[in-house]
């Protein structure tokens, strides 16, 4: 009985460019600088006040600060890391590089 024979698998990934998915579930957090603006009854009155600033006010500035750190984090949540913008680069780089090679 003859087997057959499988090559061997190429474990290797040297100068392949990584996978890049921007389906992280951290942009799901991205939602809530959207969506608690839009809740009404937290800014629907005149008390307290913050200085002399009604709620309103204060609470609009509280939400662009909520923007602004929700934004930040997501965004450190989902960056590559060093060692995968170095991969990133080089296959671009080496891409780059063949097309041009035959011009």
């Amino acid at each position: 009985m003859a087997t057959a024979s499988t090559p061997p698998a190429d474990t290797s990934t040297a100068g392949v460019a990584p996978h890049r998915s921007d389906r992280s579930p951290w942009n799901w957090l991205l939602l809530i600088p959207i969506v608690v603006p839009l809740l009404v009854p937290l800014y629907n009155a005149v008390d307290p006040t913050l200085g002399a600033w009604p709620r309103f006010y204060w609470l609009q500035l509280a939400f662009v600060a909520l923007g602004v750190g929700t934004t930040s984090l997501v965004y450190r949540m989902t960056r590559r890391s060093p060692a995968e913008r170095r991969a990133a680069r080089e296959a671009i780089a080496r891409d780059a590089g063949s097309t041009d090679g035959g011009r």
